[in-house]
């Protein structure tokens, strides 16, 4: 018997070797580019200098939680875990519901010419890249030359240009918009696909029943899409601290950070890339970059345990 249950894997496994080559190839990308690496995590508690070569990372002295011990006892510590929590929560709450609102909206829309257009327009910036996103930043939010500068100026909003990329007071509010702007209409097509999944019938029903259009959404959309909603959230909870639904919060706060907005740019993945490529403490980066890891996994496992408790659903 077990020799003809192998031999029916066997040809099911031929009969499908195509699907299995996708397969195999994921998992090598997954076991080289994720798995392998993480070996380099052993730096972050050895002595390690790059001039020892990557032998080094397994010849080098231990020396157990110092890099741990000295970036708490840093300086810039509570700034830069201000900064990273402050952002991430910011981001994650004024950009987490906006796609949903979107879909819920584009989904009662019946002209389908409008809905396709206002579709594809909050799509587009998706596929801009944050370095692009940046320099339009410094072309629109110039003090100098600036059409924001221009128009809040003639319209009689303030005295004097304002230099907004420049301010510690106006960083988190470009950050959030940008986010907002940037990412919605990728993470508003995974909502109006759920709803897309939302049987017909029972708006027909509702109908009949004398539902308006704010009652179907409320009792049979959302509820609908609830798993999806949660699904997206725990992820979001879990890549918060590094990107969620609001995007690579590395590339916004390296691109469009600067000396005079320090005190509310420097994040976390920032400080790592400074101490790590720019000042060639690797050890050191290793032990932070573990730490905001930790975290993240940490945000998963309880963001997936509160909503299997609350709602009954989770991802694992």
């Amino acid at each position: 018997m077990e020799a003809i249950s192998n031999k029916k894997s066997w040809v099911r496994f031929k009969e499908q070797c195509t699907l299995q080559a996708f397969a195999l190839a994921g998992m090598l990308f997954l076991f080289i580019f994720s798995y392998i690496p993480m070996f380099g995590l052993i730096m972050g508690f050895k002595d390690y200098k790059i001039s020892m070569g990557i032998a080094g990372i397994f010849t080098s002295d231990w020396v157990g939680a110092k890099y741990f011990i000295e970036f708490f006892t840093d300086y810039n510590f509570v700034r830069i875990m201000r900064n990273t929590f402050a952002l991430s929560i910011l981001k994650l709450v004024f950009t987490f519901p906006v796609p949903i609102l979107l879909a819920v909206m584009l989904n009662e829309v019946g002209h389908k010419t409008f809905k396709k257009v206002v579709q594809t327009a909050s799509y587009l910036p998706y596929f801009i890249s944050w370095a692009v996103v940046a320099v339009l930043c410094m072309t629109f939010f110039s003090e100098q030359t600036g059409l924001v500068n221009d128009v809040l100026m003639k319209n009689g909003l303030v005295e004097e240009p304002v230099n907004i990329l420049a301010s510690s007071k106006t960083f988190w509010p470009l950050i959030v918009f940008l986010s907002i702007w940037k990412e919605t209409g990728w993470w508003t097509i995974i909502f109006l696909a759920a709803i897309a999944g939302v049987d017909v019938a029972q708006y027909e029903a509702a109908q009949v029943d004398g539902a308006n259009r704010l009652q179907k959404i409320w009792h049979i959309t959302l509820p609908s899409i609830k798993p999806t909603i949660i699904v997206v959230l725990i992820l979001s909870l879990g890549g918060m601290i590094g990107t969620g639904t609001g995007g690579s919060t590395f590339e916004q706060c390296y691109l469009l950070g600067n000396p005079s907005n320090i005190d509310t740019s420097e994040v976390i993945q920032t400080y790592v890339f400074e101490m790590g490529l720019s000042q060639g403490r690797y050890a050191y980066a290793t032990a932070v970059g573990l730490i905001q890891s930790l975290i993240s996994v940490t945000l998963v496992f309880l963001s997936n345990l509160i909503a299997k408790r609350v709602t009954g659903t989770g991802i694992f």
